[in-house]
């Protein structure tokens, strides 16, 4: 068995945990960060608008786990996607597909499910994995 030890990634460039996880966990090389909803870091407060601007900041929100563990969104290899309603499945993934897989680029593999309800009433929670050296 490894010896490779589990160490938090947080980061004020994401809205804070609030309960008792973590924004991220590595061990070793990879990267488990937890669901991220449209809240904006600053206020706590969700995005006005509907699920295409809860989606960008999810995503940006997303983005600042990353970075604050040394990766991108490259680095991205799973996600899970969960939506209040199936019915902003194309919204969701036009913004997704900007963000995970621009051409040229392998798209992480991905579960997207509808979920009878999300933290804050959001629309959409994104949570990845990354792995350095993806």
């Amino acid at each position: 068995m490894s010896d490779q030890k589990k160490t938090a990634i947080s980061t004020k460039e994401a809205p804070a945990a609030i309960g008792p996880y973590s924004q991220a966990v590595r061990v070793g090389d990879m990267l488990f960060a937890s669901g991220q909803v449209g809240l904006e870091p600053a206020t706590g407060q969700m995005v006005a608008g509907g699920i295409t601007e809860q989606t960008v900041r999810a995503l940006e929100n997303v983005k600042a786990v990353l970075a604050q563990a040394g990766l991108d969104l490259s680095h991205v290899v799973k996600t899970t996607v969960f939506l209040k309603t199936m019915g902003d499945f194309a919204a969701m993934n036009e913004i997704y597909a900007k963000y995970l897989a621009p051409e040229g680029v392998v798209a992480p593999a991905r579960s997207t499910v509808a979920a009878a309800g999300l933290p804050k009433d959001a629309l959409v929670e994104i949570e990845v994995i990354a792995k350095d050296g993806a």
